[in-house]
């Protein structure tokens, strides 16, 4: 009875009568209010209508760190995760220091880009620059502060940070008693509240340099280093910043044909997931599962991308 008793606790049912032979899921989301949690609710309908002998619900948690834990009680069969703290999850360091996680990556729905965006006429031409200045490096107890502080050591960099929410951040940029913060990007575009500093005041994107691009690679697994194209907003030219994406993980120990049947559901998708999440038009979760990767894919879901054709890099091909 797990499934009725978590659908008492909140899980979202997504199909009708269950079937004798069907075999019940748990996904684990993340909070209701967010939008992550209507695009799961969407994953686990496409489960429902296109695989075969499955059944998926959809379970409110507090996003990753939840989901790995309730993946590693049995409590979830697959969940949301940030790429970067599926890293240190599998490799066992970090808030997992010593107990590595049974954890394999199923796919990536979406990126996010860390912008450092200042004022314009802060006068910082690079992150070099930033030293001495007063700075913010994501909101409070968030990833970005967390990866930025990361980010930051190991390339040698430091600034005059100031702490605080994203509100109290952007009225300080705007009132130029903040020169600039890290924001995670809407894909390739910049977000809502950064928009909303260049209403009022001119900005301007720092980037990494090729030099700093390659330590990064180096040195921090857990990341992605990417190019941004002209036009994350108007006026701004192309750069190159870190990154983590958002996916799907699920234990090493789901059978192989049920990880196949999901991300075949997902990926053969054209339609239900951009409308749960309009970032998503458009959007090629192969490619962005092969740009954020930072675990081996399960062998069920590296099946459907050698099925395609697709060439996988090192870090995502399953173990031997």
């Amino acid at each position: 009875m797990k499934h009725f008793t978590y659908a008492l606790l909140g899980a979202t049912l997504l199909a009708g009568p269950l079937l004798a032979q069907d075999k019940d899921l748990l996904i684990g989301s993340t909070s209701a209010s967010s939008s992550h949690y209507g695009y799961f609710v969407a994953v686990g309908q496409l489960i429902n209508e296109n695989a075969d002998g499955l059944r998926a619900s959809v379970v409110e948690t507090g996003a990753t760190m939840d989901n790995i834990r309730r993946m590693e009680r049995g409590q979830v069969d697959l969940g949301l995760v940030t790429t970067n703290v599926a890293q240190h999850a599998a490799a066992g360091k970090n808030d997992f220091e010593g107990k590595p996680q049974d954890l394999s990556l199923l796919w990536v729905y979406t990126g996010a880009p860390q912008n450092v965006v200042m004022r314009a006429d802060a006068g910082v031409q690079d992150l070099a620059g930033l030293e001495g200045v007063r700075f913010n490096p994501g909101i409070k107890g968030s990833a970005t502060e967390a990866t930025t502080e990361a980010v930051f050591a190991t390339l040698g960099l430091s600034a005059d940070y100031v702490r605080g929410s994203t509100t109290d951040v952007v009225g300080m940029i705007k009132d130029n008693r903040v020169a600039g913060y890290v924001k995670s990007g809407s894909g390739n575009k910049l977000d809502g509240s950064t928009m909303d500093i260049a209403t009022s005041t001119d900005i301007a994107i720092l980037g990494l340099t090729p030099e700093q691009a390659e330590t990064l690679r180096t040195e921090m697994p857990d990341i992605s280093v990417v190019d941004i194209p002209e036009g994350a907003a108007d006026g701004i030219p192309a750069y190159t910043t870190w990154s983590f994406g958002v996916g799907v993980a699920a234990p090493n120990s789901m059978d192989e044909d049920t990880a196949y049947k999901i991300v075949k559901a997902v990926m053969e998708d054209e339609t239900a997931q951009a409308n749960a999440m309009a970032s998503l038009k458009g959007a090629n979760l192969a490619d962005m599962t092969l740009q954020f990767g930072t675990i081996p894919l399960h062998p069920g879901a590296a099946k459907w991308f050698e099925e395609q054709g697709i060439d996988l890099p090192a870090k995502l091909k399953p173990a031997e």
